[in-house]
């Protein structure tokens, strides 16, 4: 069975090690802005030019089927994924590099690291999270941004 707090924490620490520049999105970035919710990859937003030094730290960890490259909105959310599959049980867990395009210059710009239990995160902004989900705007995305604006009183 494939630990994603595990592979998340080998992941982060291979791409920190390796100087390959990233910042968390998707569900996990969720976990950290707002609250926890089941995901099942990791999301991960990173420059164009980093995507084969990214791939190959994600290789070494075993992530060996790839997808190639994807466009949710051409231009807009393109994605790169890699897959690692659990020779026992058939699990898979994927990582999707998401692609610094124009929309998403911003929200680049605005990453921030936070604390967490191994050092520091780089992580989206809560308003560049937001960003990102109101481009896609899947039923998903759409409970993640009501859970993302919500106050400290728990409304909206």
């Amino acid at each position: 069975m494939i630990d994603l707090a595990e592979e998340f924490r080998a992941l982060v620490g291979a791409l920190e090690a390796a100087r390959v520049e990233f910042a968390v999105c998707g569900g996990l970035a969720v976990a950290i802005h707002a609250r926890p919710r089941a995901t099942m990859d990791i999301d991960l937003l990173l420059r164009s030019d980093s995507v084969e030094a990214a791939k190959e730290v994600a290789r070494a960890l075993g992530y060996s089927i790839d997808a190639g490259p994807m466009a949710i909105r051409p231009g807009v959310i393109e994605i790169q994924r890699l897959t690692k599959a659990d020779p026992d049980s058939g699990d898979l867990l994927s990582i999707d590099f998401l692609l610094v395009t124009r929309e998403l210059e911003a929200v680049w710009a605005g990453r921030e690291r936070v604390e967490w239990e191994y050092g520091e995160l780089p992580v989206v902004s809560r308003a560049g999270l937001i960003q990102m989900k109101r481009l896609r705007a899947s039923g998903q995305d759409l409970d993640d941004i009501r859970a993302l604006e919500e106050d400290d009183d728990g409304e909206a």
